[in-house]
């Protein structure tokens, strides 16, 4: 039970990092607002009349206010059951540009 070879919770099965199922409230609106900052971000480059391919990229992804909930929550997964899977549980997600998703989906 106790010294060097004690068991830990990876050692008894257990989950080390346990992440919710579903996105809480408070969650869900950091990351609405955080797609408005991003949105202002790129509305403000394109005021300040700069041209470069990854603002037309950027200007071709659809605002907070356009995108339905469905997307603005879940990502296409071709994993798992439903083809959608919750935005948290994509690694890094809150780095990563996942407004667009396959025709469809």
């Amino acid at each position: 039970m106790f010294g060097a070879f004690r068991p830990t919770s990876v050692n008894l099965g257990g989950l080390l990092w346990k992440t919710p199922w579903k996105l809480s409230i408070t969650r869900k609106a950091n990351a609405r607002a955080r797609l408005k900052k991003v949105d202002a971000v790129i509305e403000t480059v394109r005021a300040s009349g700069i041209q470069c391919g990854a603002l037309e990229k950027a200007l071709q992804l659809p605002k907070e206010h356009e995108m339905d909930p469905k997307d603005k929550y879940t990502v296409f997964s071709a994993t798992s059951r439903g083809y959608r899977k919750g935005i948290h549980k994509v690694p890094k997600w809150t780095r990563l540009t996942l407004r667009a998703n396959p025709k469809g989906f």
